[in-house]
């Protein structure tokens, strides 16, 4: 079955960097577009950004753009989201995600805290 497992969420600082990563199973990562979504508490799940199959076509939500970067590693099945200059509003669980057959899969989230 279709897996996806995130990592490297955490604290930071203001202005701070992280890497998220998301390693998936289950189905042929090369054939599926790729994204992360967002939720912080109280609000729904945004998109942030998602990559096309052979990462080479790629959108952002207006308020990362300049500041995150998603790419993929299609031989380690692995999806990345670069974040600098980190702000408090950044603050949410962030999720992976995609979309086989027309069913979305998730996984369990990572959290990232930016706060001083």
């Amino acid at each position: 079955q279709v897996q996806l497992v995130e990592s490297g969420g955490g604290l930071v600082q203001p202005g701070g960097s992280l890497t998220l990563s998301c390693t998936a199973s289950g189905f042929t990562f090369s054939s599926l577009a790729m994204n992360w979504y967002r939720q912080a508490p109280g609000k729904e799940r945004e998109l942030v950004a998602d990559i096309s199959t052979v990462g080479t076509i790629t959108n952002y939500a207006d308020s990362v753009k300049g500041r995150f970067t998603i790419s993929r590693d299609n031989a380690k099945n692995t999806v990345y989201l670069w974040m600098n200059s980190l702000k408090v509003e950044d603050t949410a669980v962030y999720y992976c995600g995609t979309r086989r057959w027309g069913f979305d899969y998730w996984g369990q989230g990572t959290q990232v805290t930016v706060s001083s």
